[in-house]
């Protein structure tokens, strides 16, 4: 059976995560459709990959639709924008949103005979481009499996991690602990920068030690020393997730501080040194605290 697949929302991880449904649908002879609220990107990807160009009313005749949005709230502005949709389709949102949207969007949707999943992604744009990516997955086990071949194209690992709403929750405590290595690492560097330690010495023995992290092994010998902060994942964006985070050890009613704290440094950050710019470029803040340079 052939699928006519839509992908909206062509932004840094989008892009590549389109063309790999695009280039599925060229191996299958099924159709892939590609929309994005500033066209021209829609265009462009529809010129260098294949795709097919859609307007609103063309996406009515998806079979599963695909969206990477900013936020949540950007998808209830899309789904309130669409006029019909196919009954029977798969809406599978990669957004990192928020868990409490989740099952709201999943019964609007569920409305117009349309199933939901919530599945973001982690890997970043390399693993968007390579499609290594992990999606974490909630909703029902029947409609995972209606679409995980087409996940699988995206990804090394597709997981479900619950009912709906669950990949948005595992999506923002995993971003909030990436927040919270990454300022930590910041910190124990801005620490030894000012007693005069060769930082990239220091990494490496950090790196083959018990302090190693994702951000001291990858993020920060990249992009930090190097002083390319190249802007794949936004600040503002990381200052969201762990946001959202903090909304959920609110309604939990649990005790993370370190969480907490972590949510108010990446919110500080992302007003002070920008929203648009690299993540890692958080650590800007602390070098203006420490008046030291990471490099």
């Amino acid at each position: 059976m052939t699928l006519t697949t839509a992908f909206l929302g062509l932004g840094a991880m989008g892009t590549p995560m389109a063309a790999h449904l695009t280039w599925h649908a060229q191996a299958t002879g099924g159709r892939s459709l590609v929309w994005n609220r500033t066209a021209a990107r829609a265009e462009a990807h529809a010129q260098a990959y294949g795709s097919e160009l859609a307007t609103p009313d063309m996406l009515a005749e998806a079979d599963v639709l695909f969206s990477c949005l900013p936020t949540s709230a950007d998808l209830d502005e899309v789904l309130a924008a669409l006029p019909t949709l196919k009954r029977g389709a798969v809406w599978v949102d990669c957004t990192s949103g928020h868990p409490d949207a989740a099952p709201r969007q999943a019964a609007a949707l569920a409305g117009r005979g349309v199933a939901f999943l919530d599945a973001p992604v982690s890997g970043g744009t390399g693993g968007a481009e390579s499609g290594q990516l992990t999606v974490m997955v909630g909703g029902a086990e029947a409609d995972l499996e209606r679409v995980r071949p087409l996940l699988d194209t995206l990804a090394g690992r597709v997981m479900r991690v619950g009912d709906t709403g669950a990949g948005f929750a595992v999506k923002a405590i995993n971003n909030a602990l990436l927040a919270v290595t990454l300022w930590a690492t910041g910190e124990g560097l801005a620490v030894l920068g000012r007693s005069g330690v060769n930082l990239g010495a220091a990494l490496e023995v950090i790196n083959a030690s018990s302090g190693r992290s994702n951000a001291s092994q990858n993020l920060i010998p990249a992009r930090v020393l190097t002083r390319e902060f190249p802007a794949t994942f936004g600040l503002g964006l990381l200052a969201k997730d762990a946001g959202i985070a903090l909304d959920m050890v609110n309604s939990t009613h649990s005790s993370a501080p370190m969480l907490a704290q972590t949510a108010a440094l990446m919110r500080a950050a992302a007003n002070l040194i920008g929203g648009d710019v690299d993540h890692t470029a958080a650590l800007r803040l602390i070098e203006q605290m420490n008046k030291v340079v990471i490099e």
